[in-house]
């Protein structure tokens, strides 16, 4: 990538002076007439006809990094390095504090901003496999033995892994300050409900704290915390907020909503707004997607591969998930194994709408192929759902089987169908 490149930032980490360096340099390169730099100006700024000067080349790189201005990149740079001054001296030891998070990929970025409290993976992927509105001890096991049904794992491993999540709930009353850190896909507010949820039903004395964000500044395409530098987390620690009782009603009625056989109480929830958290509403729309389209049969995720897959033709697995992280998909959420698992029912059955290559390659390397009732499927003139190898499937607490009747989606209309197969 050359130098007088947009140069996309993921990290969310700025540095001044090397930005000041890119527009010296696109200013140069402006000057001595080069094409790309002069396409950059002119997709920022109006057509000119005096010299560019070093000002507007550095309104161009604000602007390209997604700044209005180049005095708001350099406020926001100045912010991040406040923020971890800051922290430096004081963290997170005024309180006992426990941070909760549905991964473990900020836990040693926290460490290395300067954070001391204790950590909490609670990772259980509720946007995959069934939900119910029980007690956590039945959820716990079903959820345990779907997940090692799903991706080739013991039972007791996988239990004993889900029961010190769970249990860990439990403990809250050891702490002074719990802390949810959540970005806005459906993976991270459908754990998030459940977590709100379970706090409005535990009511722990401990201060309860939310950090959800669905944007970075300077950060184009922003998909999880967990791609942040450490200085990132330094910043965002003071923008956490107050867990309110409305939040924690919200939690209590999303859980609820996405436990449900009938995703109507879902779809009344979602044209709600949510507005004690707006970004979970957005979410539980992109789970509602997941059921099968009112047109083709397909949830969103099977259209998005089908489609890659005929625009660009055969893909190794791992280039088509590449593709939907970074291009197709309106809001990221997917891992590679559960991507993988929701593949399953399009490559089995007698006529499967997605074809592998059988090798020695592990599956993310194996080329992947559109089959010719995958085509259909997205012509028009073959229906999705009724193809799936699968015999049933789960989207919340709504469970699909092909040759019954159920639920579809209309997401341009929003409206629910039961569908009579």
């Amino acid at each position: 990538m050359s130098s007088t490149s947009n140069n996309p930032i993921s990290h969310g980490r700025l540095n001044l002076e090397q930005q000041r360096k890119r527009a010296k340099e696109l200013l140069k390169a402006v000057q001595a007439g080069e094409s790309p730099a002069l396409e950059r100006v002119n997709c920022w700024l109006p057509p000119r006809s005096e010299p560019l000067r070093l000002a507007e080349a550095q309104l161009v790189i604000a602007r390209e990094i997604g700044f209005a201005s180049w005095p708001k990149l350099k406020q926001h740079i100045d912010s991040i390095s406040h923020a971890n001054r800051r922290l430096l001296r004081h963290g997170d030891v005024d309180l006992k504090t426990l941070h909760i998070r549905c991964g473990s990929d900020i836990q040693h970025s926290l460490k290395t901003a300067g954070f001391t409290g204790d950590f909490l993976e609670f990772s259980d992927p509720y946007c995959i496999g069934p939900l119910r509105y029980s007690a956590a001890e039945p959820l716990e096991h079903d959820r345990s033995a779907f997940l090692a049904d799903a991706f080739g794992m013991t039972f007791p491993d996988v239990a004993a892994r889900q029961r010190q999540a769970y249990d860990k709930l439990q403990q809250l009353d050891d702490y002074q300050r719990v802390v949810l850190w959540f970005e806005h896909d459906s993976y991270d507010q459908l754990i998030l409900a459940y977590l709100l949820h379970r706090l409005h039903q535990l009511q722990p004395g401990a201060k309860l704290e939310l950090i959800a964000v669905d944007r970075i500044p300077g950060v184009q395409r922003f998909i999880g915390i967990g791609q942040l530098a450490p200085e990132l987390l330094s910043w965002l620690w003071p923008q956490r907020q107050p867990i309110s009782d409305a939040l924690l009603q919200l939690g209590s009625a999303a859980w609820q909503a996405l436990t449900a056989a009938d995703p109507s109480e879902l779809l009344q929830l979602i044209n709600s707004g949510t507005p004690a958290l707006p970004m979970l509403g957005k979410a539980l729309e992109r789970h509602l997607q997941q059921l099968p389209g009112e047109g083709d049969g397909l949830g969103l995720t099977e259209r998005l591969t089908l489609q890659i897959l005929k625009a660009n033709g055969p893909l190794s697995v791992g280039q088509v998930f590449s593709r939907l992280m970074r291009e197709a998909e309106p809001l990221p959420y997917l891992g590679d194994l559960m991507f993988w698992w929701l593949l399953q029912p399009l490559l089995e059955g007698a006529t499967p709408l997605l074809q592998i290559e059988k090798s020695h390659l592990k599956w993310p390397q194996r080329p992947l192929r559109l089959t010719a009732l995958g085509d259909a499927v997205l012509r028009g003139v073959a229906d999705g759902f009724a193809a799936r190898g699968r015999r049933d499937y789960w989207v919340g607490g709504v469970q699909l089987v092909p040759g019954q009747a159920h639920w579809r989606y209309d997401a341009e209309r929003r409206q629910l169908l039961l569908h009579s197969s």
